[in-house]
C-alpha cells in the first residue's frame, strides 16, 4: 500500500518528468514544422511520445496542447533540463580525452545564453532575481547534474553514432511515429543502443514500464525505419545518479504498436467528437491550465475544429482489438495515478 510520504515522492518525480516533456515538445516542435497557419487548429496528423504520454495522462490535456495550443509558463525543471541536455549534446564535439567534467561545466554559461537567445520566454524565470542568487543556484544545480552524469557514464570511451536524433517512421496503418532521441551509440558488431538522459530522479520498480514505454516507443519507430531491433534501452537518470537498461525483443515492439493504434483510434474519436475528458491525477496541481479545465471550475476554450455527433462515429477497430489482448490506452503501469511524462 502506498503511503501518504511515497505517493508524494511519486508525483514530485512523475512532475519532474512531465517538466522534461514539455521541454522535450519544445524541441520536436522547432525540429518540425507542425503544418500550422497563422493560429488556426488543424487534426492530429502524427504522435510522438511526449504527446502519447499527455493523452494517456489526461486526454484534455492533450487537446490543450495539441489542437487548441495554449501558452505555458517556463519552468525551472524543464528549462534545466533542456539545458543540461544541451550541454550534454555539445560536450562530444569535444576530442574524447577532452570529455572532461570542467570542459562540461566550462560548457553551462555559453548553452545558457543560447538558450535565452532562442527562447526569450526563459529569462522571465529570473526576472524577480535581480541580484541573480536564484539564478546562480539554479545554475549550479545544473552543475551537478552534469557532474553526475560522469558517474554513470564515461564519456572518453563513447562515439556516438547520432545526438539530438530526429526519427519518423510511417506505419502500415498510416499512423506517422517522430521522435528526438538523445543519443544513438552503435558497436563495431552494428547492435544499436538507444539512451536518453532525464534529469528527474529514477522511478520506484513497480514504475519502470511506464518509464521505459518512451523508449519502445523509440525502438519500434527504429525498427520499422532500419528494420533493425535496438539490442538496448538505456534511461540515464541524472537526478538519483541511477541508469534502467531494457533489451527489447519483437514481441515487445508488437505490443507497443498495438498500442499505439488503439491510442491513436482514440484521438481520432475524440477530435472527431470534440469529446475530451480530463483525467484527474495526482500531476494535476502542477498543470498550466487549471483555468480552462472542468475539473477546476473552469471552461476549455471554443472547440475550433468541426465536430461530428458522437453516435456516427464507429468504435475504434483497434482499440477493440487492444481490449482483447490487454494493450488498451490506459497510462502505462506506473503511471496512473500520477502519470508519465517524458
Amino acid at each position: 500500500m502506498e503511503t501518504s510520504t511515497e505517493g508524494a515522492e511519486t508525483a514530485r518525480t512523475a512532475a519532474e518528468e512531465a517538466a522534461e516533456t514539455v521541454a522535450v515538445a519544445a524541441a520536436e516542435t522547432a525540429a518540425v514544422s507542425e503544418l500550422v497557419t497563422g493560429t488556426s487548429a488543424i487534426p492530429p496528423a502524427s504522435l510522438s511520445p511526449s504527446r502519447a504520454s499527455d493523452f494517456m495522462q489526461c486526454p484534455l490535456l492533450y487537446r490543450f496542447r495539441v489542437i487548441d495550443r495554449l501558452p505555458e509558463k517556463p519552468s525551472e525543471a524543464a528549462t534545466r533540463g533542456t539545458l543540461v541536455h544541451a550541454v550534454l549534446e555539445r560536450l562530444f564535439d569535444a576530442p574524447a580525452a577532452e570529455r572532461t567534467p570542467p570542459r562540461a561545466r566550462s560548457l553551462i554559461p555559453g548553452q545558457w545564453d543560447r538558450l535565452r537567445e532562442s527562447r526569450p520566454e526563459v529569462a522571465e524565470l529570473f526576472a524577480d532575481d535581480p541580484q541573480g542568487e536564484r539564478l546562480a543556484r539554479w545554475l549550479g544545480e545544473a552543475e551537478q547534474l552534469v557532474e553526475r552524469w560522469f558517474t554513470l557514464e564515461d564519456p572518453s570511451r563513447l562515439e556516438p553514432a547520432e545526438r539530438e536524433l530526429f526519427v519518423e517512421a510511417e506505419l502500415e496503418s498510416g499512423l506517422r511515429l517522430r521522435g528526438i532521441i538523445d543519443r544513438v551509440d552503435v558497436a563495431p558488431t552494428g547492435e544499436v543502443r538507444i539512451v536518453d538522459y532525464k534529469t528527474g530522479k529514477a522511478p520506484r520498480p513497480e514504475y519502470s514500464e511506464g518509464a521505459l514505454f518512451q523508449m519502445k516507443f523509440y525502438a519500434l519507430v527504429v525498427w520499422r525505419l532500419k528494420n533493425v531491433v535496438p539490442r538496448r534501452l538505456q534511461l540515464v537518470y541524472l537526478g538519483s545518479g541511477q541508469v534502467l537498461t531494457y533489451d527489447p525483443v519483437p514481441a515487445d515492439l508488437e505490443r507497443v504498436e498495438r498500442k499505439l493504434l488503439a491510442l491513436w483510434d482514440a484521438i481520432r474519436l475524440a477530435t472527431e467528437t470534440g469529446d475530451w475528458r480530463p483525467r484527474p491525477t495526482k500531476l494535476c496541481g502542477w498543470c498550466d491550465h487549471q483555468a480552462h479545465c472542468p475539473e477546476f471550475g473552469g471552461t476549455p476554450p471554443p472547440y475550433p475544429l468541426p465536430v461530428g455527433p458522437a453516435g456516427l462515429v464507429p468504435a475504434p477497430a483497434a482499440e477493440r482489438e487492444a481490449g482483447r489482448d490487454g494493450a488498451g490506452v490506459a497510462a502505462p503501469e506506473g503511471t496512473a495515478p500520477a502519470g508519465e511524462g517524458g
